[in-house]
């Protein structure tokens, strides 16, 4: 009986784990483009460091009280931003592998912006499943940069705005507080 119990418990375990784990987008390191970008911003915040960021938040103010809150909700943050002084000085193959992981089940597109004159595109997606939403990734891409950007855990649109401005995430990639460059992915 007590090996039904366990086995289906575990089984509950590895099936939440699983959900989570979908969240978390297969994003290459771009190690090589690392030498050629005029730019270049990877950030990689697993639990740990999440949590730790919290503890140096103060809880008597309000908007770090906040952040401190939704921090609690997310498992990692990952973000890969490159700049070059060419066109074609990366692989659009390479961030377009990325981009198309978001088609899989759960994935939903919050916006896409594609402006083939200029060789813009944007894609916002949230993961939801349950009803609740488990991870949010943006690909946004023109000739000379890129920015990948990928929550896991729960978060929402006006969650990525307040990460973006509390951990200054904005700053790092676009040299403002903004989130990526092209103008139409702007909130």
């Amino acid at each position: 009986m007590h090996t039904k119990i366990c086995t289906a418990l575990l089984g509950i375990a590895v099936s939440a784990a699983a959900m989570t784990q979908n969240a978390r987008i297969d994003i290459p390191d771009f190690r090589p483009l690392k030498t050629r970008a005029t730019d270049c911003v990877d950030i990689n915040l697993g639990p740990l460091l999440l949590h730790t960021l919290g503890l140096f938040m103060d809880d008597k103010d309000p908007q770090s009280a906040a952040t401190k809150r939704l921090l609690r909700g997310i498992q990692s943050i990952r973000v890969r931003s490159f700049q070059f002084d060419t066109e074609s000085a990366y692989s659009r193959a390479d961030v377009d592998a990325v981009r198309s992981q978001l088609g899989a089940p759960g994935w939903t597109s919050i916006m896409t912006v594609h402006d083939r004159d200029k060789g813009e595109d944007v894609d916002m997606y949230m993961l939801i499943q349950n009803e609740q939403t488990r991870g949010f990734a943006l690909v946004a891409s023109e000739p000379r940069e890129f920015t990948i950007i990928n929550i896991v855990g729960s978060v929402n649109l006006s969650d990525v705005a307040k990460l973006q401005k509390e951990l200054h995430i904005g700053k790092a990639i676009a040299g403002q507080d903004a989130l990526p460059r092209p103008a139409a992915a702007q909130f």
